[in-house]
């Protein structure tokens, strides 16, 4: 089945690159990887050769970024343990205790067992044995994370630990770097495979086999895949970081990955797309409008005020979509008593917008004129709030790519300016309708009221 042009052995289960991670035997490794070419899945695979063995004395604690990622690391080993306990069969040898197993943990027949841990950095303490760090850099603290987890092994054990990049300021960065350009003080085994590198050693091929035959990724070969990787993502960026292991520069952004990671919603706040006839009563809603038509998107962004956090309830993407449906979308939005101010992009296009939507539901309308001064005004607000982690936001890639865009310049003539470059995925579009619903709720105004 399918176009690939890079066939590997049959008899191999694992790529070259998986197999070199599975048998390396090192105290220490350490991989920077593409996304989703199978490394997780090779990993449990190594672990659960290594724990069922009958002279094995160690257990293995396996963190992820949360705990769902950490338990479907764990399913992998129970189908892996299952493998290897159907082959054990012919020998009269049981390989692991079904019966004892869990959603938390596997136990092998020696004894030994795989825990899935919380991605809190506290749940390593106090125990020994082998450690796996999946998606280490994405953990919230990595640092702290690598300290706690790292006494575990002082008894004996491997320290795993592989990620894909999250900017370069990243603790994951600073210790690839270490390795590669300062000694490798700590003795890691460096591990480095890209999209490309996966590519040439097979990887498609291994994807084709498990696509469905009708799935159009069955007609590409090794530069096709690649080049449809690249095209789907938000920006070069993040396809560069995501699938090529370059971090991305958070000096040059004004929205580093930490910040935004804290205010995106959690799995105690789970994200739910809010629609205009669920909203709640006592509801307080901020609107922001960003104006596109054929080279832009027209964003669409609602913000609830609970407490004194900005929760995201909805985030309208429209593209290439005639002003009148737009207004027809809007204005679903606006005719709620709960939506207290709508800031509207009233620059070039959208003059005419807002001038419609003033005079149809008046006070609660306001156009803002993008100047330098301005955008300065709203970038800052918004960068406040995510430094008191005083908003929330959707995990999207796209909204975090429009967040990562916006640059601070310094013009010729000395003043400072905020803007990002046009790409396939807009101007930072999502973005500046996130700054116009907190300008929203920072301006909010009253209609005058005369008492009769």
């Amino acid at each position: 089945m399918g176009k690939a042009k890079i066939i590997p052995s049959k008899s191999s289960l694992l790529l070259p690159y998986q197999r070199d991670w599975v048998l390396d035997n090192s105290q220490l490794k350490i991989a920077e990887k593409s996304r989703q070419i199978g490394w997780t899945w090779a990993t449990a695979y190594g672990l659960v050769r290594r724990k069922c063995r009958r002279n094995e004395r160690l257990d293995a604690w396996v963190s992820s970024r949360d705990e769902l990622q950490a338990k479907l690391f764990l399913q992998d080993c129970k189908e892996f343990a299952q493998i290897l306990q159907i082959a054990g069969a012919s020998f009269n040898c049981l390989v692991y205790e079904e019966g004892k197993s869990s959603s938390q943990a596997i136990e092998f027949v020696n004894g030994r067992r795989i825990y899935s841990l919380s991605s809190n950095p506290d749940a390593q303490a106090g125990k020994r044995g082998d450690r796996v760090l999946d998606e280490f850099a994405l953990n919230p603290d990595p640092q702290r994370l690598y300290s706690i987890a790292y006494p575990g092994i002082t008894w004996g054990g491997q320290l795993e630990i592989f990620s894909t990049h999250r900017g370069n300021a990243n603790f994951f960065n600073r210790l690839v770097n270490e390795i590669k350009h300062n000694g490798n003080p700590k003795g890691f085994s460096l591990h480095s495979v890209s999209l490309q590198t996966a590519l040439e050693q097979g990887f498609l091929h291994k994807l084709q086999q498990k696509l469905p035959l009708d799935d159009p990724r069955q007609e590409m070969d090794e530069t096709d895949y690649f080049n449809f990787i690249r095209s789907g993502c938000p920006d070069e960026e993040t396809f560069l970081q995501e699938y090529c292991c370059l971090p991305s520069d958070d000096s040059s952004a004004f929205f580093s990955y930490d910040l935004i990671d804290l205010c995106k919603y959690g799995a105690e706040e789970k994200w739910q797309v809010c629609e205009p006839d669920k909203v709640s009563p006592t509801s307080q809603l901020y609107v922001g409008v960003d104006l596109g038509r054929e080279r832009d998107l027209t964003v669409i962004w609602i913000l609830e005020l609970v407490g004194d956090v900005l929760y995201t309830r909805a985030v309208k993407i429209l593209e290439k979509v005639s002003f009148e449906m737009q207004e027809t979308v809007l204005y679903r939005w606006l005719q709620l008593r709960q939506v207290l101010r709508c800031c509207i992009d009233r620059t070039g296009i959208g003059l005419q917008f807002f001038e419609r939507a003033k005079k149809r539901f008046g006070y609660k309308v306001e156009g803002v004129h993008f100047t330098g001064g301005i955008k300065e005004e709203l970038v800052y607000a918004v960068r406040t709030l995510f430094e008191g982690r005083k908003i929330r936001i959707p995990d999207n890639a796209y909204i975090i790519s429009d967040l990562r865009a916006i640059k601070k310049y310094i013009t010729s003539a000395g003043n400072l300016r905020f803007d990002s470059e046009h790409s396939a995925g807009g101007h930072s579009d999502r973005f500046w309708a996130l700054a116009l619903a907190v300008y929203a709720a920072k301006n909010v105004k009253s209609p005058t009221v005369s008492i009769v």
